[in-house]
């Protein structure tokens, strides 16, 4: 906006007369004043204008993103209210550290569906080994989530802890349905050869150094030394069976094998004699293995060349038994070599402890 300001030539002087030092002023110098203090004015407010223009050009510049988001007239809403007021705006919430954890986070990438697992069965495979001396070695390895369960005989272990326990001689009903396979036991007990523990019973002291087989109560099974491998911190003992020492450790024959007159005495009184023994690979599986003519060695050799980890031998001489079942609870075949007994030997009743081996 532009002022002119003119000078009025018609205003008549006037003249003001006092003291000496007094100011004489006339019309005109009145029109001058009046035309400075309008200047003034105008100066005062194009200053005003100019600073607000200022003031609102840089709150534009410096709000100018929010345009994308606000409605029309939001931005003008912001300037009036950011002009207003001294206080800070507001802090966005996406600033806060739950958000920024939020944003952070990766996002998790699509996977693809899981394929339905297969339940996990249990069965049963026959090897033969034939060992440096000729001797046939015939190894049952028991596959997968099998149960075990040790029974006594009718007349050995003898015991009054016999009367106790429910695996008696011979296979219950209950049993017998998921009945696949069923072996010999140990030496018998008047032989020296170890402790027996049936179902929390102790028929026998345990003996430290001895090979164990050990059975919890759900009827899973290990073989461990015992007092030094078995029991483990904190397992629950359910039953024992202990034969002799160690026949296999850590995947190999153990030293005491190539003295076959300590693992027994035998009807021939010789090195080659009907044996049986079991053992357990690294992941759990027991194996049976039999042979009608074998040294300690033999048996040895023959189960760390299946896998085994540890094994103990069992019951020699004409006491090797092995029953095995297509399917649980069908029908028993004789499997080891040289058996004397028929397959249903431990259905109808037996005198010799043995174990049976359950489908889950």
């Amino acid at each position: 906006m532009i002022l002119t300001l003119r000078r009025s030539a018609s205003i008549p002087s006037q003249r003001i007369t006092g003291d000496p030092d007094a100011v004489t002023r006339t019309q005109c110098s009145k029109a001058a004043l009046a035309r400075d203090d309008v200047l003034r004015l105008v100066r005062k407010f194009t200053r005003r204008v100019n600073l607000l223009s200022a003031v609102a050009a840089a709150i534009g510049a410096k709000f100018a993103h929010f345009t994308a988001v606000l409605p029309p007239g939001g931005l003008v809403l912001v300037l009036a209210a950011t002009a207003c007021t001294t206080t800070s705006p507001p802090v966005p919430a996406s600033s806060g550290p739950a958000r920024a954890a939020q944003a952070a986070a990766p996002r998790a990438s699509p996977t693809a569906p899981r394929a339905a697992s297969r339940p996990v069965t249990s069965r049963i495979t026959l090897t033969r080994v034939r060992t440096a001396d000729g001797s046939v070695i015939t190894v049952a390895l028991f596959h997968g989530p099998v149960r075990y369960v040790l029974h006594d005989g009718s007349w050995d272990p003898a015991s009054p802890y016999s009367r106790l326990v429910r695996a008696g001689p011979a296979v219950g009903t209950a049993e017998r349905r998921r009945l696949e396979a069923a072996f010999n036991g140990g030496f018998l007990m008047r032989s020296h050869a170890g402790g027996y523990e049936q179902e929390g019973h102790v028929f026998k002291k345990l003996l430290s150094g001895l090979a164990s087989l050990v059975i919890d109560r759900a009827g899973h099974a290990r073989i461990g030394v015992w007092g030094v491998t078995a029991p483990a911190p904190g397992e629950v003992i359910y039953s024992v069976r202990q034969n002799l020492w160690p026949l296999v450790l850590n995947g190999q024959p153990t030293r005491q094998t190539a003295r076959w007159w300590r693992w027994g005495g035998t009807n021939s009184h010789a090195a080659l004699d009907p044996r049986s023994a079991l053992g357990q690979d690294a992941a759990g599986n027991l194996m049976y293995a039999a042979s009608t003519s074998a040294t300690p060695q033999d048996l040895a050799d023959a189960l760390a060349r299946c896998g085994a980890l540890t094994g103990m031998e069992l019951d020699i001489n004409g006491n090797l038994q092995l029953d095995i079942a297509r399917t649980a609870g069908g029908a028993l075949s004789a499997a080891a070599p040289g058996q004397l007994r028929p397959a249903s030997q431990y259905l109808t009743g037996w005198t010799r402890d043995f174990i049976t081996v359950l489908a889950p």
